[in-house]
């Protein structure tokens, strides 16, 4: 028991870490900061809304019989639109209402870090809600990969370019791609994809890397764009 207590006190150094190094980016930008904890905040209230709507598109398949019927095909459904779809939807309405709510003038640097921000928020409840009843390799491979934080910074690439160049499409072609690799994940851990193959645990370790990768990408745009100098955007 106090093993499973500390690997699920060290899965959230990473999460925590990254959020208080995107705040500190400009430690001498109050206005900034405040808008950074208003996101996190606004991250870890959209897990009710979520929960809910997750609740009743999952009461809904669930009345097909589906899952009787075809189970990988239930568990697509469940996967791509229960969880990833109602997840990326709601945190990207979350993220809008943290820029709606501020007179801040947004660059496209903060718009990555805002939105990737609303993204850890969420993660940092998910989290905590995943440690009831998983295992312990679970809970660690969640923390290091940082899932969440990788979704967020593709979605708010996207967006701040989109916003930068005056391309209101390319917020759609970021939360596309953040919710077919959210979705993916999830339907790659699911017990009717593993049944296909066992071979096909090798989509879910494939995936686990690139949400690794894509923190990694996050961070070196934030450090590259910070010494380009902050281009304001409006939001």
């Amino acid at each position: 028991m106090l093993l499973f207590i500390l690997a699920c006190v060290v899965s959230f150094i990473p999460t925590l870490a990254l959020f208080f190094w995107l705040r500190n980016c400009r430690k001498a930008d109050i206005a900034y900061r405040k808008l950074c904890v208003d996101a996190l905040v606004k991250g870890m209230l959209s897990v009710f809304l979520i929960v809910l709507l997750s609740g009743a598109s999952y009461f809904l398949i669930r009345l097909t019989r589906l899952q009787n019927v075809n189970p990988l095909l239930y568990e697509m459904i469940y996967n791509f639109i229960v969880l990833a779809l109602v997840e990326e939807a709601v945190k990207g309405l979350a993220f809008q209402r943290a820029l709606k709510k501020t007179d801040y003038a947004c660059s496209w640097q903060d718009v990555v870090v805002l939105m990737t921000i609303v993204h850890i928020g969420f993660e940092l409840i998910e989290s905590l809600i995943y440690t009831i009843g998983t295992s312990i390799p679970i809970v660690l491979v969640r923390g290091i990969c940082i899932p969440h934080a990788g979704y967020g910074f593709i979605v708010g690439y996207f967006c701040g370019k989109g916003m930068k160049e005056g391309k209101a499409y390319k917020k759609w072609i970021g939360f596309v791609l953040s919710w077919l690799i959210h979705g993916l994940y999830d339907f790659s851990l699911s017990e009717a994809f593993i049944a296909i193959n066992d071979n096909l645990v090798f989509v879910a370790i494939a995936l686990a890397l690139l949400d690794i990768l894509l923190v990694i990408n996050l961070i070196v745009f934030v450090r590259r764009t910070k010494r380009a100098g902050i281009y304001r955007i409006q939001p």
